[in-house]
């Protein structure tokens, strides 16, 4: 059951070349995938924009959101280390190692991690991000899971090298900009539908994100709509959309 799913999302991963492709939609569902197939606790993406700065695209938990944003702001911590270094990066046990990443372990420990992981996603000397692995008890990442952990990276990673090529170069970077950007207006949207419906962040992408996919959307027009208080999308505030996440 472990291999079909590893071969199912490896198929889902590199299932770009389709028409609306949404990249945070497809970033997100790496970090479920990587959450629940690998020895893991939460799972972030930080994506470089066309300027080369590193954003957060995606997350599986709130915690390890507000730790990648913390990295990024601080500008420290085993995620930008492997960016910049284009190599893995990691840390069995934060609070051994507490000079290594002096502000970011501390803000680790803060929000329930002890130990990290981060694996490149990068085809040969290009690198696009980094994928980052954390886990709430210290102790090693197993290696096969690891290994595992920079395939999905790869294969992510010529994906989205992948959809770039088949566009003219301006179309591209636009795309992983309007990705970018799209990032913001998701995050203004669930704040919304959390104060709204006084519900977690969680629950309210989840709103978001379910609805994009019944009604054939893109993430960021759901989102658009909700900040707008369109009549469209006022389903949106039915408790009964606390269903089940895909």
């Amino acid at each position: 059951m472990l291999d079909r799913r590893i071969a199912q999302t490896f198929v889902e991963l590199a299932d770009t070349l389709v028409l609306g492709f949404d990249a945070i939609d497809f970033l997100h569902t790496l970090t479920e995938r990587c959450a629940e197939l690998l020895e893991v606790d939460a799972v972030g993406i930080l994506l470089a924009d066309q300027r080369g700065a590193l954003n957060l695209v995606a997350a599986s938990t709130e915690q390890a959101r507000m730790l990648e944003l913390f990295q990024l702001q601080d500008e420290e911590g085993p995620c930008l280390e492997c960016f910049r270094t284009g190599q893995p990066v990691a840390c069995d046990d934060l609070a051994q190692e507490p000079q290594r990443w002096p502000r970011f372990t501390l803000a680790a420990r803060e929000q329930g991690f002890s130990a990290v992981h981060a694996v490149p996603m990068r085809l040969r000397e290009q690198i696009v991000g980094a994928l980052n692995l954390f886990r709430t008890s210290p102790g090693v990442i197993p290696e096969d899971a690891v290994e595992l952990a920079q395939s999905f990276a790869n294969v992510a990673t010529i994906s989205i090298l992948q959809v770039r090529a088949l566009r003219h170069s301006e179309m591209v970077t636009e795309q992983l900009q309007n990705a970018l950007n799209s990032r913001v207006v998701i995050e203004q949207a669930k704040g919304i539908l959390t104060e709204r419906l006084q519900i977690a962040v969680a629950d309210a992408f989840s709103l978001m994100r379910n609805y994009a996919r019944t009604h054939n959307q893109l993430l960021s027009d759901v989102a658009k709509q909700v900040i707008s208080r369109s009549p469209e999308v006022a389903e949106l505030t039915g408790i009964d959309n606390l269903g089940s996440r895909h």
